[in-house]
């Protein structure tokens, strides 16, 4: 199972110190990445991610990275989703079967206004204390939901295309 939590700011500069922050927790532990990202958003409305270097980055799996790919785009990045071929429809479908449905990207949206940004984080493991703790000198609105592990390892199947097509012995 994975929280994603968004964490929104009207500062860029406050969005940027609580991105340091959580990477601090996860050096320390306290935070199990899948993904972190700061989003910012311009005052021309135009949409920037920023992710750690690459010598902070997460290790992940190309299918971790993909998963969580996915994950930033469809919640941050998706101004609205009209006609979609089929597997992008599929992976969609999974998503909200996962609890990223409209409701919460729209709560997203409505965070990332012109001049705001935003902590993006997939945590497999949060030491929710420790972390509360952590973030909360920066203040911000928190919009959190869980991925249940089976609806994330469905989606990662869908995304490699590797459905489970064997039968299991039992």
């Amino acid at each position: 199972m994975s929280e994603l939590i968004v964490i929104g700011y009207d500062d860029h500069a406050v969005a940027a110190k609580a991105f340091k922050a959580v990477q601090k927790l996860r050096d320390d532990h306290a935070v199990e990445l899948k993904g972190l990202a700061v989003v910012r958003v311009d005052a021309d409305g135009e949409t920037h991610v920023d992710t750690p270097k690459k010598s902070e980055e997460v290790a992940l799996s190309a299918t971790a990275g993909a998963l969580w790919g996915l994950v930033l785009g469809m919640v941050i990045l998706t101004p609205g989703i009209g006609v979609v071929g089929a597997a992008v429809g599929g992976l969609i479908g999974k998503l909200s079967q996962m609890g990223v449905d409209n409701g919460f990207r729209n709560k997203v949206k409505e965070l990332l206004e012109p001049g705001s940004a935003a902590v993006v984080i997939m945590a497999s493991r949060i030491t929710e204390d420790r972390f509360a703790e952590a973030m909360e000198p920066f203040g911000g609105t928190v919009l959190k939901t869980t991925l249940p592990e089976d609806r994330e390892r469905e989606l990662a199947e869908q995304l490699t295309g590797s459905g489970s097509d064997a039968e299991t012995a039992g």
